[in-house]
């Protein structure tokens, strides 16, 4: 373990602890104090008793322990939801990944190893503060720069175009990604991801029907992950008392070949989903009253 690194203390109650090694320093709880210099230039996964007795495992975090850990400019992308970007957005190595906004660079991290040394991902971030608290956690936890990580400082409806890059998936973690999704059309390669990554229902909806109404993308896929653990003790098995539950809903869709459009949905919408308290957008071929129809 070296010096700058940060490193996960774990007591006998499961408390967890994070903190960065310098020389000299002394880490401080409850149970008395552990010295940095007993940590630093050991093999990770050891376990140090404090000056009051109590025992600490201590390891390198892992990304997903990092990520909740780290410091905060905006929300950071749960490890949960991570991951479902990463599958279900089809990140692989090579690929060349856009994203806006960074937040606090907890998903640029996961994308960064999804694309590994020989792809790309570029970051669009409107806020200064947010930018360089992405900057400082990304090269705290790779160590230094990235060589696939570029940050722009901009917004990615402007900045995307006049870059003129080609790329194979968009990720819109945003207030209002469907300001985007033309930029994101004419960049994504034929066959390409957008995935938004939206927090309420309002926001949901207005991606959706704003994608369907584009006509140059699949049917939008949305849905949400939440994560249960589980007690196991013996025969006590059983839910365990904490979940994450909701963070964010995803939509992802696929990029149509240039002047291609996909088929109609075949199925009439719900009666009334685009009745005459519905203001957003509208799908070809649904009235304004449905009443109509």
């Amino acid at each position: 373990m070296r010096v700058g690194e940060w490193v996960r203390l774990v007591d006998q109650k499961g408390r967890r602890h994070n903190f960065e090694l310098v020389p000299g320093k002394r880490f401080f709880s409850n149970r008395g104090h552990l010295e940095h210099d007993d940590m630093i230039g050991r093999d990770e996964g050891f376990t140090l008793v404090s000056s009051a007795g109590g025992e600490y495992l201590v390891f390198r975090p892992l990304l997903s322990e990092f990520v909740v850990s780290m410091p905060r400019g905006a929300a950071v992308v749960y490890p949960k939801d991570a991951a479902q970007i990463v599958a279900m957005a089809d990140i692989f190595p090579g690929a060349h990944v856009v994203e806006a906004g960074v937040g606090s660079g907890a998903l640029t991290c996961s994308l960064l190893r999804a694309v590994g040394p020989h792809g790309r991902v570029s970051s669009y971030e409107r806020r200064e503060e947010f930018a360089d608290v992405a900057r400082r956690n990304v090269t705290q936890f790779f160590g230094g720069d990235h060589p696939a990580w570029d940050l722009t400082l901009g917004d990615l409806a402007e900045a995307l175009p006049a870059s003129g890059d080609r790329v194979d998936r968009i990720i819109l973690d945003m207030l209002a990604p469907w300001e985007c999704l033309d930029a994101a059309a004419d960049a994504l390669r034929p066959g390409g991801i957008v995935c938004a990554y939206v927090a309420t229902t309002t926001q949901l909806s207005r991606f959706v029907e704003t994608v369907r109404l584009h006509g140059g993308f699949t049917e939008p896929q949305p849905w949400e992950s939440l994560v249960r653990d589980w007690h196991v003790e013996g025969l006590a098995v059983r839910p365990g008392h904490k979940m994450i539950g909701h963070t964010a809903f995803l939509v992802t869709a696929r990029r149509m070949a240039p002047g291609q459009r996909p088929p109609l949905k075949k199925r009439r919408p719900a009666p009334g989903a685009y009745g005459p308290d519905y203001t957003g957008p509208r799908p070809p071929g649904v009235p304004v009253d449905e009443s109509e129809a």
